[in-house]
């Protein structure tokens, strides 16, 4: 079940085959780096792209090399603040930390697990929720049958493809999303790159 399967599958919607026409290839990138894509999720949430890349940038800058969990949890809270980081942001980053060095949450042994059971595995620490999780499972485990419901670009994306009135409902999204399984990650990176705002994504 490659990444090439899954486009070649996806074509055989009419309305995926014309989004994937005008995209192109399939290029997202895995991150790897599992702690960092965890906290940058974090500090990314509820903001502008711009402003988020500006504090996540500031945040790398306080450290050498990308920090451990250790040294997360070793960073005053007031260096942490300094960024532009918000003290609900700062609980979130520090009960990540806390978890990952205190082996409650297991990011060497995570890629051996079901969707469901990262998801469930990852929701333990405060400001992770399913949508935070989804995204996880999408840029860095490479996941492809992840379909975000609660997205609001996978949302608009379906909205626009469909010509839809309204922005449908999640119930919606999983309904009409149905057809692209088990690639519902592509056709989700896809109707994400069909809105110009998420041009750059990889």
């Amino acid at each position: 079940m490659t990444e090439h399967d899954g486009v070649r599958f996806l074509k055989r919607d009419p309305k995926m085959r014309k989004i994937i026409a005008i995209v192109g290839d399939y290029t997202l990138k895995k991150r790897s780096h599992h702690f960092a894509v965890l906290v940058e999720s974090i500090i990314s949430q509820q903001l502008a792209t711009r402003a988020a890349e500006v504090i996540f940038r500031r945040f790398k800058d306080l450290y050498p090399t990308f920090p451990t969990a250790a040294e997360v949890l070793a960073t005053k809270k007031s260096k942490l603040r300094s960024v532009g980081l918000s003290s609900m942001k700062i609980e979130y980053l520090k009960d990540l930390a806390r978890h990952v060095d205190q082996g409650k949450i297991r990011l060497r042994t995570i890629s051996k697990m079901t969707d469901e059971e990262v998801v469930s595995h990852l929701t333990q620490v405060k400001g992770i929720g399913r949508w935070t999780a989804e995204m996880f499972l999408i840029f860095s485990l490479n996941r492809q049958d992840v379909l975000p419901v609660h997205d609001l670009g996978l949302q608009k994306g379906v909205q626009m493809a469909f010509s839809l009135d309204e922005l449908p409902k999640p119930s919606e999204v999983e309904k009409i999303g149905a057809r692209w399984k088990p690639y519902r990650s592509i056709a989700t990176w896809y109707l994400w790159k069909s809105l110009q705002k998420f041009d750059k994504i990889g």
